[in-house]
């Protein structure tokens, strides 16, 4: 599980970082989701590909994921992280087996579905006033907790 251990401010941010940190900041979560897509697939050396296996995800470094969450959760006042849409996903049954039915419920939840339908990624809403754990949108189709 991931859990934000330290407050961003007590940790030195690695300058890849840099980017997502200012996007962050200024609340341009739209560009913000893009570069957390771009970070993770970088770090996961993933660039080409464009998405992460399921063996990807599950070596992903913690502190890389850490670092990620707490700057969401930061410039989101908690609203938007990874540990966000973890304890939702885990709330509606979750595993790390996949099930369609608590995927689908996590989808209606956050917001990236509608009518029973999935949205697409522009008609998502990329503001504070999305609902919890909206966002990273991203990581929705690059992770399964």
């Amino acid at each position: 599980p991931i859990k934000a251990e330290k407050s961003v401010e007590s940790e030195v941010i690695p300058s890849r970082y840099t980017k997502l940190e200012t996007l962050l900041k200024s609340q341009d979560f739209r560009e913000a989701d893009i570069e957390t897509a771009r970070v993770m697939l970088a770090v996961a050396n993933r660039q080409s590909e464009g998405w992460l296996r399921e063996k990807d995800a599950e070596n992903f470094p913690c502190k890389e994921l850490r670092t990620i969450d707490n700057l969401w959760l930061k410039y989101s006042q908690g609203k938007f992280g990874i540990s966000v849409q973890q304890e939702i996903y885990k709330n509606l049954g979750g595993t790390k087996q996949f099930d369609v039915n608590v995927w689908r419920s996590f989808g209606d939840r956050v917001g990236w579905r509608k009518d029973g339908k999935q949205l697409k990624y522009s008609d998502l809403n990329f503001s504070l006033s999305a609902p919890t754990g909206h966002l990273p949108v991203v990581l929705g189709w690059m992770f399964r907790w």
